[in-house]
């Protein structure tokens, strides 16, 4: 029976954030809610949306258990790990652990992390081979924490990485003294969360927060703010196993509810001239370079009057589904969502649609989250097995699909059972790649095309995938304007990065270069993108390609009037949007040979310089030798960016 409800004053939001923080699991809770974005704070969307889910906030506890055994609390609305904490428990409420939860645990091994009888914390285990601290951890208490992270807190760094937290309106100190640092969530550059726990056992087991306790006593013990192992080393640190997220992409998707199928129906109608796409996700929903070159297709192919059908997995993957994986498909039609279904459904909604004969074609521009067989039976019963197979990526030679060795190192595709795959994540998985696209070729007839020369000679002398034909059509060209000369600007040579601060794209060595030489008069650093970094000494402007403003990056080029632009991904790119931008403006393009396409081009004549190693693009820098590629010397000329219409022009020339 439930007993009565204690009559508490209500609690602010503040303090039942605070409580909860206490008890809360954030591992736990993102490993069993899959679909909460990455960039999410796990407890503040347990509190504004998880609980009235059902969703449990720790092993030990089930929200649905004690709102059934307690009608009292679920009469108020009131959340009901929070009511346990500050009056269910001191009323003597009983708890039931969450069979969703249990059954988790049993497959995990996982221990909870609170026991339900005294709430004590869990102890971590010791770190393999870590010394012991020179002295116990100090207790510390919230407001003695609160004092000391104070004075060092980076409230506009936290922002910046967590963007989250700027767009729920948090004040940036107080989350990360509440839950921030228990999510592994880094004050300010100079202090790693993960690093500082991981070295140091016993500030772990003691459940402190973590910079207060370096700020308080640890510095003063001489103890280590993070690790100086460098970017790749944190890659690697933080790489999520490839098994993990698969599993996390089929419990994502197994979740999904389906639309009812009349709905495809009604809206598919009987189709005429029909182009149908797959790629790996919704292109309108989602900004990238991929996604761009699907919106051009569709929109060349609607202009010539045939209407565009777009197919991609409803729940994000990073790998190609297997048969009896979960994988309900997201419908597009002309732009415009359909809706969910599973593929039985869209092949049986196609088949009904197309019976009437007309133009039809098709492009796979991902194959990420698609089944092949499924692909292919979907294509079938369109009355299609001839068509294109794009290569924006690497995705079938390998699962790891931007060929970075433990997302880190360029690794040149090499055979399945070299020693090198054996050391990398992503071998153990590359043979779901490869097979599902030879399965893939084998079952349609499939012409390649490629974005650059450079990116299907490599493709070529790594595989042998069965294509009927193969071309290369770049996403775009360079138009040299008449008179386009741009006139050298005065001051520092100026140096840009363009896009998002991502270690995929070079970013922390643009960061480097930039802290290095920050007070050096010779150059001048700048970067333009979606959200700043303020740890690198660089003036920021917000830039963002939409589909209203295509150009908006090339614009914005194109004013600062940039020497030079790093260019410098980790990966071997297959075209790179941001060289074609750079260069358009006037820029020169510096990059590395493991770059791929980006080195193809900046070797080309005048376009700008490939250097070996960061090792030499720093001496670059400090010797000078860089100041060759000014605009003064070069004199540049601007160009116009023609982009093509994708495989509309491919099917324009082939007469279809």
């Amino acid at each position: 029976m439930a007993a009565t409800a204690h009559a508490d004053p209500a609690p602010t939001a503040e303090e039942i954030h605070r409580t909860l923080a206490v008890a809360f699991d954030p591992d736990f809770y993102r490993a069993v809610y899959t679909d909460i974005p990455p960039e999410m704070d796990a407890l503040w969307h347990y509190r504004v949306q998880g609980w009235r889910e059902a969703r449990d906030p720790a092993a030990w506890f089930s929200v649905a258990a004690y709102l059934a055994d307690n009608p009292d609390v679920a009469a108020r609305d009131a959340e009901p790990l929070h009511h346990f904490l500050t009056v269910g428990r001191r009323e003597g409420r009983d708890i039931a652990g969450s069979p969703h939860a249990l059954r988790y645990l049993e497959q995990v091994g996982w221990a909870p992390p609170w026991t339900p009888a005294g709430l004590e914390p869990r102890r971590r285990p010791e770190a393999a081979g870590a010394a012991p601290a020179p002295t116990a951890a100090p207790a510390i208490s919230l407001d003695e924490a609160r004092a000391a992270v104070s004075t060092a807190f980076d409230a506009a760094f936290y922002l910046a990485h967590n963007p989250d937290v700027a767009a729920a309106g948090m004040d940036p100190l107080e989350h990360f003294l509440v839950t921030g640092w228990r999510e592994g969530r880094d004050p300010c550059a100079a202090f790693s969360v993960h690093d500082y726990l991981e070295t140091y056992p016993d500030v772990a087991k003691s459940g402190l927060n973590p910079f207060a306790h370096y700020l308080v006593a640890g510095r003063a013990e001489g103890r280590q703010a993070r690790h100086d192992l460098g970017f790749r080393y944190d890659v690697i640190a933080r790489l999520t196993p490839v098994g993990e997220r698969i599993a996390q992409s089929a419990a994502a998707s197994a979740r999904l509810v389906a639309t009812p199928a009349a709905r495809l129906t009604e809206r598919l109608g009987q189709l005429g001239d029909l182009h149908i796409t797959f790629s790996h996700d919704d292109y309108i929903a989602h900004s990238g370079g991929l996604q761009l070159c699907v919106r051009r297709e569709g929109a060349a192919f609607r202009e010539r009057g045939v209407a565009h059908l777009h197919l991609h997995p409803a729940a994000p993957w990073s790998a190609v589904r297997t048969a009896g994986e979960p994988g309900p498909l997201g419908v597009m039609l002309n732009g415009q969502p359909v809706g969910v279904f599973e593929a039985a459904t869209v092949r049986a909604g196609l088949a009904d649609a197309t019976r009437a004969p007309a133009r039809r074609s098709f492009a796979i521009h991902s194959l990420l989250g698609h089944d092949p067989d499924e692909t292919a039976d979907l294509l079938d019963a369109a009355g299609l097995r001839e068509g294109f197979f794009w290569l924006h990526d690497f995705a079938s030679l390998c699962v790891g699909v931007h060929l970075l060795r433990n997302d880190v190192a360029d690794c040149g595709a090499p055979a399945a059972d070299s020693p090198a795959c054996g050391v990398c994540a992503y071998g153990p998985h590359r043979a779901r790649h490869t097979e599902a696209h030879r399965r893939l070729f084998e079952r349609l007839s499939l012409t390649v095309i490629s974005p650059a020369e450079a990116t299907l000679a490599f493709w070529r002398a790594r595989t042998d995938l069965a294509a009927r034909d193969a071309v290369v059509l770049p996403h775009a060209t360079l138009a040299p304007r008449r008179g386009g000369l741009k006139a050298a600007g005065e001051g520092p040579f100026r140096v840009v990065f363009a896009g998002m601060p991502a270690p995929l794209k070079g970013w922390p060595v643009f960061r480097e270069l930039a802290q290095r030489f920050a007070g050096d008069p010779r150059y001048e650093f700048h970067h333009l993108g979606g959200r700043s970094d303020p740890a690198a000494p660089a003036r920021f402007q917000t830039v963002v390609v939409t589909e209203a403003e295509p150009l908006a990056m090339q614009a914005a080029l194109e004013a600062l009037a940039p020497d030079a632009a790093l260019v410098w991904p980790l990966c071997r790119e297959t075209f790179s949007f941001t060289a074609y931008e750079a260069a358009a403006a006037g820029a020169a393009v510096i990059t590395w040979p493991d770059s791929g396409n980006v080195a193809a081009f900046a070797a080309e004549a005048g376009r700008g310089l490939v250097l070996a190693d960061e090792a030499a693009l720093f001496a670059a820098f400090e010797s000078g030798e860089i100041l060759a590629l000014s605009r003064a010397k070069r004199r540049p000329r601007l160009c116009d960016l023609r982009y093509s219409r994708m495989t509309a022009d491919v099917v324009a020339e082939a007469g279809a």
